[in-house]
Formats: C-alpha cells, structure tokens, sequence
C-alpha cells in the first residue's frame, strides 16, 4: 500500500477536525496557563492537544483509544513540531492520580442510529451509546482521580446528547458543570462544559 493511500485509509478510522474540536480548543486554549499539564482524550487527529501545546507551551499528553487516531496525533505533531506526548488508553484511566491540571474531551456523543450503525473505529469516535453519553458518564467517573486539587476539565457536549442531563450526571459525583461557551447550529447546540471539583 502506498504512502498516500495508508494516509486516506487512516484519516478514514480517524475523526477530523470539526466545529465541535474548534470550539473545544478555543475555550481551552484561552483557559490554559503554560506551566499547566493537560490531557486530551479521544484526541482523534490531535488537532485540540496541538493547538493547546502550540498556542500555551503547556505540557500535554493526547491520548485515544484507536490506534489510527495515536498515529495520526503523532505525525501530525511531528509535521508541525509540536511537543505531543501520545498515549493509547481508554479514556483516563492509563494515568496516575493527581496528574493533569486541565483535561479536555471532545468524546463521542451521537446516539445510537441501528440503522446507520457500523462496527469501525470511526463509529467508536462518533456514537456513544443509546443515550450518547455512555462514554462520557464512563469519562465523568473517573475523571476526578487524575485532576489536581484545582484542576479543571472542559468537556464538548450537544443537544443531541442533553447537556443538562450530562451536568446531572457530574453533579451526582461531586462534579460542578457550567457552560463555558456555546454555539447553535443548525441540527443541535453545543457547548463546553467547565467541571470542577466540589470542594
């Protein structure tokens, strides 16, 4: 298989850059201090880890699940020199406690269509169950362990997915959920949720 070929088939398994990964990145790149260490998870192209490392020269680790999407990370940074450390892990729970400063998360968040349903790697990165928040709530319990005693994560949710119902559920595990920024389009509203831990 040629180069370029190897390329399309990858970028195929891996989810690109969308409005959703910008909006994601913009609240965290203001938001993110240079010294800080961050996690990006299901960081799919590495388009968000990048920008925050480019734009901040904080230390971040982006990690996935598909081993397509840590590839592409890696080249992609390495084409940019950007310093990206890439980790394959299911979502937080490769990490020490008490590591990050901040975590972002642009997780898979579209109900399950049967219909339209395929068993591939770019399914994994666009449904999240019956629901669309199974991998957030299964992200929402665990997250608080590798956050330090101020940490912060900003989370990409949408109507679709009931953003509501995704504060409710941080809430029910001492978790502060507060819009950071939204934005409507056409089909569903999306916003970026700042959770902390309730102290």
């Amino acid at each position: 298989m040629s180069d370029l070929a190897d390329q399309r088939g990858m970028e195929t398994a891996v989810y690109q850059p969308a409005e959703d990964s910008k909006l994601l990145a913009d609240v965290a790149v203001e938001s993110v201090d240079g010294s800080d260490r961050v996690l990006d998870v299901g960081t799919g192209s590495g388009y968000v880890a990048g920008r925050i490392a480019s734009a901040t020269a904080a230390s971040v680790v982006a990690s996935d699940v598909n081993p397509h999407a840590c590839r592409q990370a890696r080249d992609n940074a390495r084409e940019e020199t950007i310093p990206l450390d890439v980790v394959r892990g299911d979502c937080t729970r490769p990490f020490d406690a008490e590591t990050f400063d901040a975590v972002t998360f642009n997780p898979p968040y579209l109900p399950r269509d049967e219909a339209a349903e395929r068993d591939d790697w770019m399914e994994r990165a666009l449904t999240g169950g019956e629901t669309g928040r199974e991998v957030i709530e299964s992200f929402l319990d665990d997250v608080a362990r590798v956050l330090t005693s101020d940490g912060v994560v900003f989370l990409l949710v949408s109507t679709l997915t009931d953003i509501e119902a995704v504060a409710g559920y941080a809430a029910d595990r001492s978790l502060a959920a507060e819009t950071a920024r939204e934005e409507s389009f056409p089909f569903e509203r999306l916003a970026v949720l700042r959770i902390t831990e309730e102290h």
